[in-house]
């Protein structure tokens, strides 16, 4: 699995703390890390509505597998990412979030807080998340007994997303050209994109937006 580690401005001092755990815990288990966003405050300035755009374009275009974002409460990346079609990102504070996400709703990202309740043990905390997040087989249900239940319910709800989101590339087009190009611009998001992008269409448009 290729998982992107998105850290918008107000968390960007964070990022060798995420990417740490992050780190392990994907050397573990197989995993590649792409660590996407911000990874300090004098880094390439991204907000929470950059890192939606960002993580849509990576997931849509499979350049990676998963993604992890946050922003001081969650929130705001939570809301960012789900906003793009082809994210189904869920709202992660502890290890069981992570592993009821996993299971029952079987989404390709995660929003967490790293400003609310980041305190004593907040490196502990990530690395479990990020174990019970990515380890073993996804989408077997929780209880057990109610997999099918939940897994046609997922279903449905992806493509109720699918359908009130019919173009991926129009709705990106009718966004401010500057909000996207700023989205696009980091290095390391061109390393990543660039070198795992499996969708030519996607790939002209952000070759489009960087020339432009």
């Amino acid at each position: 699995m290729k998982i992107a580690l998105l850290n918008e401005f107000s968390q960007a001092a964070k990022n060798p703390i995420v990417l740490e755990q992050l780190q392990r815990v994907a050397n573990e288990q197989g995993h590649t890390v792409y660590n996407v966003g911000m990874n300090g405050d004098n880094d390439h300035y991204l907000t929470y509505i950059h890192l939606g755009i960002i993580a849509g374009l990576l997931l849509n275009a499979k350049a990676v597998d998963f993604v992890v974002a946050g922003c001081g409460t969650g929130q705001g990346a939570l809301v960012s990412l789900n906003a793009h079609p082809g994210v189904v990102c869920g709202y992660c504070i502890d290890p069981s979030d992570a592993y009821l996400f996993a299971q029952i709703n079987n989404g390709n990202a995660l929003s967490l807080p790293f400003a609310k309740g980041f305190g004593w043990g907040a490196d502990l905390n990530l690395g479990y998340i990020f174990e019970k997040a990515f380890s073993g087989e996804r989408g077997l249900g929780y209880p057990p007994e109610r997999r099918e239940s939940q897994n046609r319910n997922a279903g449905i709800l992806n493509s109720v997303k699918d359908a009130m989101n019919k173009n991926y590339l129009e709705g990106l087009k009718a966004l401010d050209p500057e909000l996207v190009k700023t989205a696009v611009s980091g290095e390391r998001f061109q390393e990543c994109f660039f070198a795992n992008c499996q969708d030519d269409e996607i790939r002209a448009f952000v070759e489009g937006v960087l020339k432009a």
